[in-house]
């Protein structure tokens, strides 16, 4: 960041001082969600009881799975916060398959999405219908997905700090669970971000226009952009608006993926629960949401 000036004033690279604001931009777009995401994740492992979680939830992992889902609906926050909170989650006892429902679903199904995908689609409830929809019932299947072919070594247990310190109070394990939690997810959010921020400065848009004419290519060339941009799930709906040239479906798989699997999740993901993991469950989690949003979109818009 700091080489940035030198290297424009000596060398003529223009282009990245776009790399660096990109970058910028993406990194403090997550960062204020990730800062939630670690205190609710400290919290929950420093101040909630195991056994709350045992009676909130089903004993049977399929039946806990729809519930986690609905879960999602009460808390606001982006896909960068859902991850900690996901880890603490079940570091408390919470199936994963639970775990990792609420994982999807908190980004995409909470009111401040819903309401900015309302706002940047004016007159058109059926969008943000579709939208919830599609995301609820990808977050759903994913969950039973696990439940069904997931394997344990595929996962690496988040493992437990502050709130397992021996001697620490309530306070210092919040503490140290928020700090240990912050620093580590910060630092791969940094990574997804400098990717998505490559991704922008080298693909001209003259490469994506080629594909939006096509409704099968679009929407995937949409998922992929929603992959690759990494847009926080509160803004991505004004991004999708923008997209004319994409098909209705196309921009809903657009608002769909980006929540559930983008670069700064991968590696978030990777680090909090090991690279076979997020390369399974990011692959999986996006068939998954393409698939539902032209089901979806084929229906309500």
């Amino acid at each position: 960041m700091l080489a940035g000036p030198w290297l424009e004033r000596h060398f003529g690279l223009t282009a990245f001082e776009a790399w660096r604001t990109l970058l910028v931009a993406i990194v403090m777009q997550g960062v204020p969600f990730l800062i939630l995401g670690t205190v609710v994740s400290a919290a929950i492992g420093a101040f909630i009881p195991a056994r709350v979680f045992s009676k909130i939830l089903p004993r049977n992992p399929v039946l806990a799975v729809p519930v986690a889902g609905a879960a999602g609906v009460v808390l606001p926050g982006c896909e960068c916060a859902s991850v900690p909170v996901a880890g603490s989650l079940m570091r408390r006892g919470v199936a994963p398959a639970a775990a990792l429902t609420f994982l999807l679903a908190a980004p995409a199904v909470n009111p401040v999405v819903l309401v900015s995908t309302a706002i940047a689609f004016p007159g058109k409830p059926e969008m943000v219908a579709a939208r919830f929809g599609a995301s609820l019932v990808t977050s759903v299947v994913m969950g039973w997905l696990w439940i069904r072919w997931g394997r344990e070594e595929w996962l690496r247990p988040p493992t437990g700090h502050a709130e397992h310190a021996p001697g620490a109070g309530r306070l210092e394990a919040f503490r140290r669970g928020m700090q240990h939690d912050f620093l580590q997810a910060g630092g791969f959010l940094v990574v997804g971000a400098m990717a998505a921020a490559t991704f922008n400065v080298l693909v001209p848009p003259s490469v994506l226009q080629t594909f939006s004419g096509s409704p099968w290519l679009g929407v995937l060339v949409a998922a992929a952009l929603a992959v690759l941009l990494s847009v926080c799930s509160e803004a991505d709906a004004f991004v999708a608006s923008s997209f004319t040239g994409f098909s209705p479906t196309a921009r809903l798989a657009f608002m769909v993926v980006g929540p559930m699997v983008d670069m700064k999740l991968i590696a978030l993901q990777s680090g909090a629960f090991g690279r076979a993991f997020a390369v399974r469950f990011c692959g999986g989690t996006f068939a998954v949401a393409v698939l539902c949003c032209v089901l979806v979109g084929g229906v309500l818009l």
